[in-house]
């Protein structure tokens, strides 16, 4: 991916979090940048803080809009040649002792459902562009679970497997899918304490570390910063490698969250 200067770029979710920061910097090189969410006061706060992004609105979970959504954005903007599906939510849940159903749902429909159904959505005009990029957002979780956030960790596993299906199947045309892995980055994912928590990676610092990647780093198809690796890494060796990392990681990461919540 030429992250300078040549590219028209839709980032959901592009009003907060990881998904205004890769906005800004993309902004920054030169690049045409699109933030798409549901809340128009927060896009309007970007665009105004950054003359020069676009926004439109969207609510990723009502997926049978998405469609129709992404005729209007190939029709505003046919130069279009990555989708960046970085809009999410997180939520703690006790399945075994109350189960959140609309948790449940709603997790599934932002974090899942909804890039399934706008990356095929937006395809066919990624496909007509000379190069094109499809980032799609999993997490450090996908590979070693949060087991306080079930439903989400389970929808980011998918999106990795859904990733390698799709760069698979897409081998053979100009576009390429590279996948975004984080750590715990200090964001509202969470809610607010989770964005000045020590224990999480600075925002700034990941999104720097994520640019210097793609800059450099053209073969890579997952985008991982070196924050993720105890996370992404945690089993690649053996299952009792795995068992002990997971026990250790979710131990501690059960205090964290008392405080954050």
């Amino acid at each position: 991916m030429n992250i300078k200067g040549n590219n028209t770029i839709l980032i959901t979710g592009g009003g907060s979090g990881i998904g205004r920061g890769l906005a800004e910097a993309f902004h920054k090189l030169g690049n045409t940048v699109i933030i798409a969410g549901r809340r128009k006061a927060t896009l309007n706060a970007v665009t105004a803080a950054n003359p020069g992004i676009f926004s439109e609105v969207v609510d990723v979970q009502k997926t049978g809009k998405l469609k129709a959504f992404a005729t209007k954005i190939a029709a505003k903007y046919p130069k279009l040649n990555v989708l960046i599906n970085m809009a999410g939510i997180a939520k703690a849940e006790k399945l075994n002792e109350a189960p959140d159903y609309d948790a449940i749902d709603s997790t599934i429909a932002t974090n899942l459902t909804a890039p399934l159904h706008l990356t095929a959505a937006m395809l066919p005009l990624l496909k007509r562009q000379p190069e094109a990029t499809i980032m799609t957002v999993s997490s450090g979780l996908a590979f070693t679970p949060l087991v306080l956030t079930p439903t989400y960790c389970a929808t980011k596993a998918a999106m990795h497997s859904w990733s390698l299906s799709l760069r698979y199947q897409l081998k053979d045309t100009a576009v390429r899918v590279l996948e975004l892995v984080p750590p715990y980055v200090q964001t509202e994912l969470m809610g607010k304490r989770q964005a000045n928590d020590p224990k999480a990676m600075p925002l700034a610092d990941f999104i720097a570390e994520v640019m210097n990647i793609l800059a450099t780093q053209p073969e890579a198809n997952e985008i991982l910063v070196k924050k993720v690796y105890p996370l992404r890494f945690a089993g690649d060796f053996n299952a009792k490698k795995f068992e002990s990392f997971f026990e250790q990681f979710n131990a501690t990461m059960a205090g964290v969250f008392r405080r954050i919540t």
